[in-house]
């Protein structure tokens, strides 16, 4: 009945999502051999032991049978060590920071691949992403060759995100400051969506971009085209793709400003910004003392939209620092109407007792 369904992560085109469906597969299965006898046999005892079924044994002495519970237990038991097993091997075979060790069943890694690093960036919605050895940055377009490992860097340059292509492996959170991995190889050729997986505003629905899966010949022809219709991406370039915007086009960069994704990682993208970096060897050395305070102003990160005016759309009161836009609650404590006009006395705050 489902069949005009694009079941993306029960039909994937990567090796470690293919992995991650078993494992699915494999788990439901072992969870249905208890699942589905436990139906069966509830609705055949409800049947057999019917009120009107007169040649059913009544023995309302019974309270115990040894074989009856080497079975309730023993099943249950080897399913549980089964599932414990498999999640063990799973966890440490497909974890994201893990490199890979083979391009498809049967088929090891070859000792002569290059992997390909991409390094991806969450923004307010859309995703920026950096290809280091070619020297380019796309907006909302991924590429990478077929049977050809791939190693990602992601991060968020504001809120969390998470970075998904259902056909190619499983999610990985993006976050400001901080740098996750992802390992994964795409097998067939094809175009496929990529998302973010978690919610992170009101541009969360459309930050998508599509993920192209070509051959080696086509993956340098796909670099070539981005190197002659793209621009610079400078760092003044990047804090005016940084401002929050919806529906992003698809952008090409044919050279990108010098440390620039170590910077957003870092967190100082804005000039004048402390990068953590910086910090982190502040503390180690046992911090700056009281003249730590100077470095407040370079600290202060969150702010950053609002003081260029760039604040985004639908922003809350307490984020934006502005005072509410919506209309003067009317009625008093039990929903009746006030006249215009009408004054309140100041009321004294309560008093707690210690």
């Amino acid at each position: 009945m489902l069949a005009g369904c694009n079941l993306v992560v029960m039909q994937p085109s990567g090796d470690v999502a293919v992995q991650q469906r078993n494992l699915v597969l494999a788990s439901t299965g072992l969870m249905l051999l208890i699942i589905v006898p436990v139906i069966v046999l509830t609705l055949l005892f409800a049947w057999h032991y019917r009120a009107a079924n007169k040649e059913a044994v009544y023995d309302p002495d019974w309270h115990h049978s040894t074989q009856l519970e080497v079975v309730i237990w023993t099943a249950p038991l080897m399913i549980i060590i089964a599932l414990g097993a498999l999640t063990w091997i799973s966890t440490h075979t497909l974890d994201p920071y893990r490199p890979l060790t083979r391009l498809a069943p049967n088929r090891p890694v070859p000792a002569d691949v290059k992997p390909l690093t991409v390094e991806a960036v969450a923004l307010d919605w859309k995703w920026l992403f950096f290809y280091p050895d070619q020297g380019i940055a796309t907006v909302n377009e991924l590429a990478a060759p077929v049977d050809r490992p791939i190693n990602f860097k992601i991060t968020a340059a504001s809120v969390m995100n998470c970075f998904y292509v259902p056909a190619l492996a499983g999610m990985v959170y993006a976050m400001p400051g901080m740098e996750t991995k992802l390992h994964a190889v795409i097998n067939k050729p094809g175009v496929y969506d990529g998302l973010s997986a978690q919610y992170s505003g009101t541009g969360f629905s459309r930050m998508t971009f599509k993920f192209h899966g070509l051959a080696p010949e086509e993956f340098d022809a796909w670099v070539s085209k981005a190197k002659a219709q793209g621009s610079d991406l400078s760092r003044d370039a990047y804090l005016q793709l940084e401002k929050p915007s919806e529906a992003e086009p698809v952008r090409y960069y044919t050279s990108v400003a010098d440390g620039l994704y170590s910077s957003i990682l870092n967190m100082c993208a804005v000039p004048g910004k402390m990068c953590m970096s910086e910090m982190m060897r502040i503390d180690a050395a046992g911090g700056a003392g009281i003249e730590s305070r100077e470095n407040r102003e370079r600290l202060r990160y969150d702010n950053r939209h609002l003081e260029r005016g760039d604040e985004a759309p639908g922003a809350t009161v307490p984020a934006s620092g502005r005072e509410p836009r919506s209309e003067a609650p009317r009625g008093g404590a039990h929903g009746g109407h006030e006249a215009p006009g009408t004054d309140h006395a100041p009321v004294a705050p309560t008093q707690r007792s210690p």
